[in-house]
């Protein structure tokens, strides 16, 4: 490995510490190897997330993405010029990840661009597959997997894990003028648009939440149920993202669904405790004892 390749795979491994609140604790108990793998996937698509995220014009940003879909194409030519596409070209190599992965969290960036509402769930869904199930099936060419159903598995994961953030950020989501929560819903359960966008707690936001949180565990459960036995000890990071997010998950409602009073955060200490638990128990046991089928349609047999 030059020091290019050095230099770059450190950027990336600093990003991913300073920025990866979550999946960060998870990258920790990868091989050294696959660790710096998933931090240059891991940085692409923060600097990705970060074009929609940061202050700036939409002309400016529908600029900066074009710039980067450049990049992205420099990068799969084999000529990368940023340190981040350097380590990401790298990690491409070891590990033959298709590129219409990338591109498919790209457009789902490109939606956050000019997207601030979402009809109905199926819209949701397609834009939680393009920014993280995405994301998750690049990983899983780094992970390692034995049957297409693990691939069934990192695409239920990623809408959960979205999912679950959406549910946290409510209101940073609404001080931008973004609601995720689909509009279908929030007619079915009486909350008006300006309930979320003024942060108003109301019985009916619980109970619209709560609604929520039913669905997000029901992709939880789709997940588990795609894997076989001895699947979930090749699958560390992954199944450690989905602990900790399940442990926010379980924190919100514990909250009864109070978002708009300070944002829903587990310490460090907190996720480093779950990542140790988990390892421990994928490492003692071939696996996790089933969970109990209560969402119709859930299995391997789902459809991706």
């Amino acid at each position: 490995m030059n020091t290019d390749v050095q230099q770059a795979l450190a950027h990336c491994r600093q990003v991913t510490r300073q920025q990866a609140k979550n999946f960060y604790y998870a990258f920790l108990f990868l091989p050294s190897d696959k660790r710096a793998a998933v931090y240059s996937v891991y940085a692409f698509c923060r600097h990705s997330d970060d074009i929609a995220d940061e202050p700036g014009t939409l002309h400016d940003k529908q600029g900066q993405l074009r710039a980067w879909r450049g990049e992205l194409d420099n990068c799969y030519n084999g000529k990368p010029t940023r340190l981040i596409t350097r380590a990401l070209r790298h990690a491409i190599e070891r590990y033959s990840i298709p590129r219409r992965y990338f591109e498919d969290l790209l457009q789902g960036v490109e939606m956050d661009l000019t997207v601030q509402r979402y009809a109905s769930f199926d819209d949701l869904r397609v834009y939680c597959y393009r920014v993280a199930s995405a994301v998750g099936l690049a990983c899983l060419e780094i992970f390692g997997y034995q049957h297409s159903g693990v691939r069934t598995y990192a695409h239920h994961l990623g809408i959960a894990l979205q999912l679950t953030n959406i549910l946290r950020d409510v209101r940073e989501d609404a001080e931008r003028g973004r609601i995720y929560l689909p509009q279908e819903d929030l007619r079915a359960f009486g909350v008006p648009e300006d309930d979320v966008l003024q942060r108003r707690y109301t019985a009916e936001f619980a109970a619209l939440m709560q609604f929520q949180q039913e669905r997000i565990m029901s992709y939880y459960r789709r997940a588990a149920a795609c894997l076989l036995p001895g699947d979930r000890a090749g699958l560390m990071a992954p199944e450690i993202m989905a602990a900790i997010y399940r442990a926010t998950l379980h924190k919100i409602r514990r909250r009864h669904f109070n978002v708009f009073h300070g944002r829903t955060r587990l310490s460090g200490l907190h996720k480093l405790a779950i990542g140790l638990g988990t390892f421990v128990a994928l490492q003692t046991r071939d696996k996790w004892p089933r969970q109990r089928q209560t969402t119709a349609g859930s299995g391997r047999g789902d459809r991706l």
